[in-house]
């Protein structure tokens, strides 16, 4: 690829992104809706259930919810971004982006982009509220790089959605991923030790992707945790760069052979 070539598709890709963000513009409430729902479910869940909990180190509640939430965050993105990809496929908007003289890789890129610039403003969203909840970080460096592995995270997640949405081509298939949503986050650390599950479930909850990112969220962030004495629970950090890495990888070549074979 020449400088050339890669110079315009990177300008390719930014022109799709800016189609995203102004549909957003034109549709605020869609934002509105996207930063508020996981508000809404941090403080469902902290004020609801937070006097049940055991909480590990005798902390509050909001200081061991709020990295399990974020990392639920980044996994609801799976099936924003397969609705934006199927609803476009759809509509014939995808074919026609196809047929201009664009980056093959422009409509691919742009919808990453512009989902993890949406994902950067949810996440930013559930970090003013559990710091109006009263959790604190307890170093800005440990911080950002929690931060940063959890957009890891819905970065790897985004090219699963793009490959799904694609595959599938039908909006209403996205329904059938929103309700596995749940189930894969509540089979994680995020909300209940592994240790309490019976063995073969506690053992999938602690391979759970999700479960070594949240677990390198708490680590890095300073709050309390399950701990656990596996392999997997002792290297949370680095699970959390590898995981998102192999789902990166994995579904980027799938979805960039997918698209290329969709008109045949």
């Amino acid at each position: 690829m020449t400088a050339t070539t890669l110079r315009w598709a990177i300008v390719d890709g930014w022109t799709i992104a800016r189609r995203d963000l102004v549909h957003w513009a034109n549709q605020p409430m869609t934002v509105v809706f996207g930063v508020a729902f996981p508000i809404v479910i941090t403080l469902a869940f902290g004020y609801l259930f937070g006097g049940a909990v055991q909480v590990p180190e005798g902390a509050g509640y909001f200081a061991f919810l709020m990295p399990g939430m974020y990392g639920m965050t980044m996994l609801f993105g799976l099936s924003s971004t397969m609705i934006a990809v199927t609803t476009d496929a759809a509509k014939g908007v995808t074919d026609r982006f196809r047929s201009l003289p664009m980056a093959p890789s422009a409509v691919l890129t742009g919808r990453a982009v512009a989902d993890l610039l949406h994902s950067v403003l949810i996440l930013g969203g559930l970090l003013l509220c559990g710091l109006a909840v009263g959790w604190r970080p307890e170093t800005l460096p440990g911080a950002a790089g929690a931060v940063g592995l959890l957009l890891f995270l819905r970065f790897s997640l985004l090219w699963a959605g793009v490959y799904l949405g694609l595959r599938t081509k039908d909006p209403g298939a996205a329904v059938a991923i929103q309700t596995m949503e749940f189930p894969i986050g509540f089979l994680s650390n995020a909300f209940v030790a592994p240790a309490t599950m019976p063995g073969w479930l506690g053992a999938a909850a602690e391979w759970n992707p999700l479960s070594a990112t949240v677990a390198a969220a708490r680590e890095l962030f300073g709050n309390p945790g399950w701990g656990g004495d596996s392999w997997v629970a002792q290297h949370a950090v680095l699970m959390a760069l590898v995981w998102p890495a192999v789902v990166t990888v994995v579904f980027f070549t799938l979805s960039v052979r997918l698209y290329q074979r969709l008109d045949r």
